[in-house]
């Protein structure tokens, strides 16, 4: 299957890496492990093995100062369930998070084939303005959500997926303060409900509230692919 959109050469492109309702939700207590399931953290986490089996999911990140956690963690989720993860940005090259992680991207916004993909997740972090809020993203938004695919955002990215218009209607969280909240106020002004959860699910629309959400985040996408 061709991950670029067909006019793009995707030869030099990097390779990354890549719930059932009998296995979503069933803990591991630390150290241990089943027959079916090796063990995952040294911490308790849900099992989620072979749940997002055949899946690709694209995670669009700004090309810096994207949020490591909210990268990473989720990523790790969607390797163990199976799904094969390409990283997407404004550009190629070694992309970096703000607190120094590194990866390298797959493919540009611009040469995404989103009928390949079966999920897009829109990362945050303090690059997300400067990187991601650009009509040739908000184009990427539409197309996944008119094909029907999983779309979901985290921290400051739902509100880049509301200045592309695909939040009208929808229930949706953002990262928010009591000092700042200016992200919120662009949800409700592009038709969108906040509601003042960690994670939201409205449909095939995942939405995170920040880094302490990317578990739960990453375990919502990963149930939002079941039902496609």
């Amino acid at each position: 299957m061709n991950l670029a959109s067909p006019k793009t050469d995707n030869n030099n492109s990097s390779s990354d890496d890549s719930q059932s309702a009998t296995s979503v939700g069933e803990k591991v207590e630390p150290g241990t492990a089943t027959e079916d399931n090796a063990v995952l953290k040294e911490d308790p986490r849900v099992i989620v093995e072979k749940a997002s089996e055949g899946k690709i999911i694209a995670m669009v990140i700004a090309f810096k100062d994207f949020r490591d956690e909210e990268y990473f963690v989720p990523k790790e989720l969607f390797t163990i369930a199976g799904a094969l993860v390409k990283t997407v940005s404004t550009q190629k090259g070694m992309a970096s998070g703000a607190d120094g992680g590194q990866v390298a991207v797959d493919f540009t916004v611009s040469e995404i084939n989103v009928d390949a993909f079966d999920a897009v997740v829109f990362v945050g972090g303090p690059g997300t303005f400067d990187y991601l809020d650009k009509p040739i993203v908000y184009n990427l938004a539409k197309d996944a959500v008119a094909k029907k695919k999983v779309v979901a955002a985290i921290c400051a990215a739902p509100a880049v997926l509301a200045n592309a218009g695909v939040l009208q209607g929808k229930q949706a969280t953002v990262w928010t303060s009591s000092m700042d909240k200016s992200l919120v106020e662009i949800l409700e002004d592009n038709g969108a409900t906040y509601v003042n959860k960690s994670v939201v699910t409205d449909g095939l629309l995942v939405t995170g509230s920040g880094p302490e959400a990317a578990d739960p985040f990453g375990m919502a996408v990963i149930e939002a692919l079941m039902n496609l």
